[in-house]
């Protein structure tokens, strides 16, 4: 048996030195072929890269290939996959799987061995990630940047922890598609429509099927068109779905919701719990703020804070973060809080990492939403920041944004998945308030201001969100309803625009 383990080639002094147990890895090979069902708990946590012995590896691969056809995967079986296996043919041939299968007593400790060749894989993987870094460190014929070098050794290790040490991210076919599967059953479950996690917004819902992870969602208004709000209503209607699923017995991977963590660069986090406790209690944010409340508005308040105490919703309000630092914190919060969506208010307010912000504002926007992008598929969460919007929407007539008048654009609009815009036609017609007639005043003024408050009254509490740009479906509007006083927006029902309309 010890012969037969022997590998084709004597290792070479580097790949001795790393961590690795030969023994234990043909051990559970053997055990796998005895006994199929195995694979089952096991091939949850190994992957074919995790084993050292590339052979072994392959053999791994072929084993689970068979079973996941509901075949039975043995020596005898698996010998027409090998015959041609140039490593193999030095060890005797496909005689070796015979070999594997020697030590029946090894399916007793199945497990535990795979539970070492993990371990061990790690060990290896962090020991590429050290080797890297001390090279990169001696190596000055470069510019020489720590900064980035220490960012990009935060992002290696973070890889090795959520992957396992693995070769980096390739996927095949087969798990693509068992992906694509499970967010459909996902869908499904929720009611159909809703594979991502829950914007709380049904009509939203319906248009974009929820926010999707590794997806990078541009929010973008003019200012005091409630972009911020809608924001803080999606994190926090994400967090309490969360809630509510977790008390179901809904397992988190199978929530329509998710943890949050909301960078907020521009409020406090006082000032966004101020938003979210207005809009949960009924009370306006202003008299909030001002103490104009009474006893009974006091108790509605102590109900919704107690109410909120658990909620998964993480504020981070440093002011002028930069995109490395932002990635940082937020592989941190998934780490520890196991964050579903990111949400950053607003792109503008971040920093470049300096190299690229001399002078040149649109390759730092640039750079700060291939970051965002980047940090979406690495976390594998949607991330949804809010953007600013240039003041050419306000020269023309219509003044529903488009995606020309994203602000410094640069790539932003290359680099998201979905770009979507607030728009509220009542805060234009709120500002053209003309002269309020008094006793005296001719016809023409009365005439005026009663057409601007018929115009006023159709707009009064209405709000479009325009969705620009949709990888994954149609573009068109959603129309939704906006309650200034506590700043919640929810949904619009009316027979005649429904949000399957193309805008």
């Amino acid at each position: 048996m010890a012969d037969a383990l022997r590998l084709v080639d004597p290792p070479a002094p580097e790949a001795t030195a790393l961590p690795h147990n030969i023994e234990a890895e043909a051990a559970l090979l053997g055990a796998l072929m005895i006994d199929n069902r195995l694979c089952e708990d096991i091939q949850m946590k190994l992957r074919p890269d995790h084993f050292h012995e590339p052979l072994h590896a392959r053999i791994y691969e072929a084993i689970l290939k068979l079973v996941d056809r509901n075949m039975i995967a043995s020596p005898v079986t698996l010998r027409p996959m090998f015959e041609a296996d140039e490593e193999m043919k030095e060890l005797g041939g496909p005689a070796y799987l015979a070999q594997l299968t020697g030590s029946g007593a090894a399916i007793i400790g199945a497990r535990d061995f795979a539970g070492q060749i993990y371990d061990l894989a790690l060990l290896r993987a962090l020991i590429g990630v050290g080797r890297e870094m001390v090279e990169s460190a001696l190596d000055t014929s470069e510019e020489v940047d720590p900064k980035g070098q220490i960012e990009a050794a935060e992002g290696a290790l973070y890889r090795v922890a959520e992957e396992g040490g693995g070769e980096g991210s390739t996927k095949s076919f087969a798990q693509a598609t068992r992906m694509a599967i499970e967010m459909a059953e996902k869908a499904l479950n929720t009611g159909g429509g809703l594979s991502g996690v829950t914007t709380g917004l049904d009509t939203v819902n319906v248009k974009t099927g929820g926010l999707h992870p590794s997806d990078l969602l541009i929010l973008a208004g003019r200012p005091g068109m409630g972009k911020t709000s809608l924001a803080t209503n999606i994190a926090f209607n994400a967090a309490q779905r969360l809630v509510r699923d977790l008390e179901d017995g809904i397992p988190q991977e199978k929530s329509a919701g998710a943890a949050v963590a909301f960078f907020s660069l521009e409020m406090s986090a006082d000032q966004l719990a101020t938003r979210i406790l207005s809009e949960q209690s009924g009370i306006s944010s202003e008299n909030l703020r001002m103490g104009k409340i009474s006893q009974q508005d006091f108790r509605n308040l102590a109900r919704a804070a107690a109410d909120l105490e658990s909620l998964p919703l993480y504020i981070d309000d440093t002011a002028g973060l930069t995109i490395a630092a932002l990635r940082t914190r937020a592989r941190r919060l998934k780490r520890q809080r196991g964050i579903g969506l990111i949400v950053v208010d607003y792109l503008q307010l971040l920093q470049g990492s300096g190299k690229s912000s001399d002078g040149n504002r649109v390759q730092e926007i640039s750079e700060i939403s291939r970051g965002l992008k980047t940090l979406a598929k690495e976390l594998s969460v949607p991330v949804l920041a809010l953007s600013q919007l240039s003041r050419a929407v306000e020269q023309r007539e219509d003044k529903r944004p488009q995606l020309s008048d994203l602000r410094e654009s640069g790539s932003i609009e290359q680099d998201a998945d979905i770009v979507m815009f607030v728009y509220r036609e009542e805060y234009y017609v709120a500002a053209r308030e003309p002269k309020r007639p008094i006793d005296g005043d001719d016809a023409k003024t009365f005439e005026a201001h009663e057409s601007w408050a018929r115009d006023m009254e159709r707009a009064y509490g209405l709000s479009e969100l325009i969705i620009a740009k949709q990888r994954h479906g149609a573009t068109g509007k959603v129309k939704l309803r906006f309650d200034s006083k506590i700043t919640r927006f929810s949904d619009y029902i009316d027979d005649s625009y429904t949000p399957e309309m193309r805008g």
